[in-house]
């Protein structure tokens, strides 16, 4: 028999076995809530989670005393009681997904199809929910606890889960073949400059730029689209922000996250509740955060109105500040921007072009490649075009898609401020000027 012959075989016994296990999972919760009541078990959970899964453990042995469940093997029960345990306490048959660290994303979409994304790339799963209703009550279950719900009447959810995960939901009439779950998986471990310099994402000379600009207090627009690694890269900035300076934090949903720094102000908008009410903006956060002292002001996401108060807030003293932006290009950027703008207030062009190129200084563009790997695509700096009255881009650092490594095609007019405020000594720009050059 040929290695194909035999893949095909151990798959197809796989999916043979995968329905009879869900027949005895199903007998299983069946027996278990004869013996332990549903109530009992959700007032268990609530004070003593261990407990409580203690509690079921002992009641999967007791039914498998039964004589019907002779034949079943050790391995079987033990596989029974795990899958048991997470459908009732955990994720159900995304446990192993969500614990997985290498899986940085999990969908659903229904009931019969499960993805996620590992190293940049979706990959299909086999698994599948014993039924619709199965997949609705993990849904309930996930964010009960968070104070939501998910109906006809709200059909879309979009949460924080107590892990940090962000998890979308949407259910019918809005979703068409059944519930759709989505969650964005986000590990304790930040991810630094060098760790993303060793992956390939950036160069050791863009780390060292970009170190320098962040520490010379330059405003930064991290750009790019979804996935592509924005989130991490802001992380790894903030990461080398002075532990002298006071850091305010504004997020949709919190993914940032700061272990080390002594002064950090976390803020998270929150939506309206179910009747309607209770809602605070990310706008209402940044005018807020001007009120908190603030030396910089990390907004995670801009995507609105609060654009207009950022960029003031970055043209009034708040210098250094980092956000990111969904924009294809550095260009992009520009129009994203401007639109924003003119949510918040009616303004000229022109004259929203010019508080974007006096507040950003630099702007960095992601980018995920076919093979799913991140990297900086491009480096620029905004300046203002007066004789047009438009907001340019001058590009400093390129690195085509699929090409190993970048080049630089110019240096800012700042870069002399490093040894001034001495970041680096004379002899590291030189260094680092040399290198880019060759």
């Amino acid at each position: 028999m040929s290695l194909y012959d035999r893949a095909r075989q151990s798959e197809e016994t796989v999916e043979r076995r995968l329905p009879i296990e869900d027949e005895l999972l199903g007998r299983l919760r069946s027996q278990v809530q004869q013996d332990l009541s549903i109530d009992r078990l959700a007032q268990l959970s609530r004070e003593n989670p261990q407990y409580a899964r203690n509690e079921v453990r002992s009641a999967c042995r007791c039914v498998f005393d039964r004589m019907e469940w002779y034949y079943v093997d050790e391995a079987t029960r033990e596989c029974l009681v795990s899958r048991l345990l997470d459908s009732i306490f955990g994720f159900g048959i995304l446990e192993d997904l969500i614990a997985d660290e290498s899986i940085t994303e999990v969908i659903v979409n229904g009931p019969d199809n499960i993805l996620f994304e590992k190293d940049g790339v979706i990959q299909k799963t086999q698994r599948r929910f014993a039924s619709e209703s199965d997949l609705r009550a993990l849904m309930d279950r996930v964010i009960g606890p968070l104070g939501r719900r998910v109906d006809e009447a709200s059909p879309m959810v979009n949460a924080r889960l107590p892990q940090g995960h962000r998890v979308n939901i949407v259910i019918p009439p809005i979703a068409l073949d059944g519930p759709y779950m989505t969650i964005r998986k986000f590990t304790e471990h930040v991810i630094t400059l060098e760790e993303m310099q060793r992956s390939g994402t950036l160069e050791p000379s863009v780390r060292t730029f970009l170190t320098w600009a962040v520490r010379a207090r330059k405003s930064i627009a991290v750009c790019g689209g979804t996935g592509s690694g924005k989130t991490t890269l802001l992380n790894a900035l903030s990461c080398v922000i002075d532990p002298s300076e006071r850091i305010v934090t504004i997020e949709d949903s919190a993914e940032l996250r700061f272990f080390h720094h002594p002064d950090v102000a976390r803020m998270e908008a929150r939506p309206r509740n179910a009747e309607g009410s209770g809602e605070v903006t990310i706008r209402e956060l940044v005018m807020n955060a001007l009120r908190m002292r603030p030396d910089r002001i990390i907004v995670g996401e801009c995507r609105g109105a609060e654009a207009l108060d950022m960029l003031q807030a970055m043209n009034t003293g708040h210098e250094g500040s980092l956000t990111t932006l969904h924009a294809n290009s550095p260009e992009d950027s520009i129009a994203r921007l401007t639109t924003m703008v003119r949510y918040g207030a009616d303004l000229p062009i022109d004259v929203i072009e010019s508080n974007i190129a006096s507040a950003l200084h630099l702007g960095v563009q992601m980018q995920r490649g076919l093979d799913g790997k991140r990297r900086i695509a491009q480096i620029v700096t905004y300046s203002l075009d007066r004789h047009r009255g438009r907001c340019v881009v001058h590009a400093l650092y390129d690195r085509p898609l699929g090409s190993p490594c970048g080049h630089w095609l110019d240096m800012p007019d700042w870069i002399g401020e490093v040894e001034l405020r001495g970041i680096a000594s004379a002899q590291e720009v030189e260094q680092w000027k040399r290198a880019c050059c060759s």
